[in-house]
């Protein structure tokens, strides 16, 4: 599987070979905002695919099947905004815990789990988020930090609820790399049928210190069926699994910029940690459930 991945990796850097340093503003460990740069400047060398989104599609089929069968669970610091209605919020930092579903025989034997808590901004910090699938009838556990959290109890919820779901576009069962990658398989495989696209492929980007392919996906023509104008995925190539997802909208108006509808960074995710039933656990000591 991992000569595969790399394999395909090498395929895809054909459809183009230059891109600039992307990098954050400033260190990860201050948390502060991520800024990305990317070069304009492409080469191709590889025959054309049937669609544009065939490479593309093939290489994130590749990198599903390596994280459900190696990947069990992961740390990280997801960096996250979000545009909701005309508003686009402020980044938000949380540090995750997640244990990825397993199967066999047709039975869970290892539940989706994930553990939040917020850094910034100062509004939610401390906020604590528990989910443990299939447990609490199918409720988050969530707390509130700072001094609002010692007054007020820990509180299930339906992910799907007003409350729950109040300022993010996606409910807390859709988050982590295993889903993203889902969710992009599905958004490629019906794009696909509608026509054609912009597919790049570039080499030896940056987010931090992590080196990445990125994969990126424009639809010139605005129509209701598309999600986005332009989309960015960065594959860390030492992990072989997306670290970074960000989508733009068409320019409100000629000459200006795409504006952000979405993007999800995981900084320092290390897969594989021997996460355990007390990671999602209430009770644990750690936390203030």
């Amino acid at each position: 599987m991992r000569f595969q991945f790399k394999s395909m990796l090498a395929l895809c850097a054909g459809f183009s070979l230059s891109l600039s340093s992307v990098a954050f503003a400033q260190e990860e460990s201050k948390l502060t905002e991520p800024v990305y740069r990317l070069s304009k400047n492409d080469a191709s060398g590889v025959a054309p695919a049937a669609h544009p989104l065939d490479p593309a599609l093939e290489l994130a089929r590749t990198s599903l099947g390596r994280i459900r069968t190696e990947v069990q669970d992961y740390t990280a610091t997801i960096v996250k905004r979000e545009r909701i209605g005309d508003t686009l919020g402020e980044y938000e930092y949380m540090s995750c815990k997640v244990r990825n579903r397993k199967v066999v025989d047709g039975q869970i034997v290892q539940p989706f789990s994930v553990y939040l808590t917020f850094l910034k901004p100062a509004a939610i910090k401390g906020r604590e988020v528990l989910y443990v699938e299939n447990q609490r009838d199918g409720n988050l556990l969530a707390h509130e930090g700072g001094l609002k959290g010692r007054f007020l109890p820990s509180i299930p919820l339906s992910p799907t609820s007003s409350l729950a779901m109040s300022g993010q576009r996606y409910p807390l069962t859709d988050i982590g790399v295993e889903n993203l990658v889902v969710k992009l398989i599905e958004r490629g495989e019906r794009d696909r049928g509608n026509g054609p696209c912009e597919v790049k492929f570039r080499q030896n980007a940056k987010i931090g210190e992590r080196v990445c392919t990125v994969l990126e996906v424009r639809h010139n023509e605005k129509k209701p069926h598309y999600d986005f104008h332009v989309a960015q995925i960065f594959i860390d190539n030492e992990l072989q699994m997306p670290i970074r997802y960000a989508a733009y909208d068409w320019p409100a108006e000629e000459g200006a910029q795409p504006e952000v509808i979405e993007e999800y960074t995981y900084l320092n995710l290390k897969p594989n940690v021997g996460l355990t039933d007390k990671d999602f656990d209430p009770e644990n000591d750690s936390y203030n459930f």
